[in-house]
């Protein structure tokens, strides 16, 4: 039998890291039309629409930004219609990304926070716990803030606001997903670097872009932010 040992002394190859990237998340639904169109109208890129006969469809689509997709469609999931629900969104500004999809016709709920002892309450539960509280999270903390939709079958989605990521949860290279994130990124840089030219007696610095990068870049790593 081989040991450890043996294993080792044989010279048994490391195994190598492998990415394992989240793709494809199935929506069970009712009604594939209605559904397709139902996400067409958030303004989601549809990437297929195959059918084969009329026993099987599927139906992807992408949301701005994401490095995952969506599928629905006819046998493609054993799942209940509106069985899916806790499916994030994460977005850089709460009330932005709510006003985006209202504008488009959406339904969407009121941008709420959690507060107090927030893991009991009658409210449907959600990442944070079961209370929610009407506004963003006041100090405007990142993973605070959300807003809730459903589709037309009841799966559940939810906006979260994420403006730093905690500490590991990113690689070390930056990397935006849309010109609307990187934008966004530019825009609280330069609130911030407005905040510290204040402090450093309101003289203009030559070197903003250098700072701009440097907060850019520890926002998104989760590191401490230069002031």
């Amino acid at each position: 039998m081989a040991t450890a040992e043996n294993s080792k002394a044989a010279g048994t190859p490391k195994l190598r890291s492998v990415d394992f990237r989240l793709e494809i998340v199935v929506v069970p639904v009712s009604d594939v039309d209605r559904a397709k169109a139902f996400y067409a109208k958030l303004g989601w890129r549809l990437d297929a629409d195959f059918t084969s006969g009329n026993d099987w469809r599927v139906i992807q689509f992408t949301p701005p930004g994401s490095n995952a997709s969506v599928i629905f469609g006819r046998n493609v999931t054993p799942a209940k219609p509106g069985s899916a629900q806790g499916l994030y969104l994460i977005v850089s500004d709460i009330e932005a990304a709510r006003d985006a999809l209202v504008a488009r016709g959406i339904e969407v709920g009121e941008v709420f926070h959690g507060s107090g002892d927030t893991h009991s309450g009658p409210d449907e539960p959600y990442i944070s716990g079961s209370r929610r509280v009407s506004g963003p999270d006041p100090a405007r903390g990142s993973y605070r803030s959300f807003a809730s939709f459903r589709d037309p079958d009841g799966n559940g989605w939810l906006l979260q606001e994420i403006t730093t990521r905690l500490p590991g949860r990113v690689e070390a290279d930056t990397t935006f997903n849309s010109t609307a994130e990187l934008s966004s990124a530019l825009r609280r840089a330069a609130t911030a670097h407005g905040e510290h030219e204040k402090r450093t007696g309101g003289k203009h610095d030559e070197n903003w872009p250098d700072w701009y990068a440097d907060y850019i870049v520890k926002e998104q790593a989760g590191q401490p932010l230069p002031t």
